[in-house]
């Protein structure tokens, strides 16, 4: 299946059943309850006891391979990034440079990204490469915007994003926000909408110059930028879902590197939206 990811083709951890990881078969989905997408897996376990369904095996996927996956993978856009920062110069007469080599590094991390999405197993030096050309992109940015906007509003947009995430996590955790499949449907198209209005915004901006339809800048701006964070927590929460599918099911320990790759490109496209809206408010 298609996962809960700005980039929309991040596989999930349920392949088989051809629906979002935990929601299963028709069947069950009509009964109410939820399919086991691993239950010939000799890991999994039983949702409605959390009693392994077969002796466990050293390598099934837990919180703790989650968790340190997805330090390793943001460690290393934070460090890439600190170094494009100190080595990449914004200054008036070295920024044009500097901001080619962001936007390559860019397409490169989105070219990795998308081999990963389509590849049925997570391949660990592909989403470490695309962490590492994304981060080259946002120190190259964050320099740019901490130079000429404000020195302060990078600080502001990763606490911000380390805000919505910590809100997000304890609204799962309480079960304020409940994952179905309404909500998956719902959040995906609005994605979709999303992203091709700044596409179209994009490409008025090449052809006709200035920020083409205004989605970026003003008081437009502001408005997408919080419908932007907006859907990155909604990501956030399809994001935890599938974490916790894959703990209860049983998912194969090489899984936590999907979790890793989809909670870091969803912390991007959280910081981005901050960064944006932050330096919207902060600009004259």
């Amino acid at each position: 299946m298609r996962s809960s990811n700005p980039v929309f083709s991040r596989r999930g951890f349920s392949r088989d059943n051809g629906g979002y990881a935990g929601f299963g078969t028709q069947q069950h989905q009509q009964a109410g309850t939820a399919a086991n997408p691993y239950a010939t897996n000799p890991y999994a376990t039983d949702p409605s006891t959390g009693m392994p369904q077969a002796p466990a095996r050293a390598n099934a996927m837990t919180i703790d391979d989650v968790v340190s996956r997805t330090s390793l993978t943001l460690g290393t856009v934070v460090l890439t990034a600190v170094i494009s920062w100190l080595t990449l110069p914004v200054d008036p007469a070295n920024i044009n440079k500097s901001y080619g080599i962001a936007v390559v590094a860019a397409l490169v991390a989105f070219v990795f990204a998308m081999i990963q999405s389509f590849k049925r197993k997570p391949v660990p030096a592909l989403i470490l490469a695309y962490a590492a050309f994304e981060g080259v992109f946002l120190g190259v940015i964050s320099s740019a915007t901490s130079t000429y906007i404000s020195e302060g509003v990078v600080i502001q947009a990763v606490l911000g994003t380390m805000c919505v995430f910590a809100g997000v996590l304890f609204a799962y955790k309480m079960r304020w926000i409940r994952v179905t499949r309404r909500f998956y449907g719902f959040v995906m198209a609005a994605a979709m909408g999303f992203v091709l209005l700044m596409v179209v915004n994009l490409l008025f901006s090449m052809f006709g110059g200035g920020d083409g339809l205004g989605f970026r800048s003003g008081g437009l701006g502001i408005v997408f930028g919080i419908i932007g964070i907006i859907l990155g927590a909604c990501f956030l929460a399809l994001d935890f879902k599938q974490v916790e599918d894959g703990v209860t099911y049983g998912a194969p320990r090489e899984e936590s590197w999907l979790a890793a790759f989809g909670l870091t490109m969803t912390l991007v496209w959280i910081y981005l939206e901050m960064l944006r809206v932050l330096s919207i408010l902060k600009g004259d």
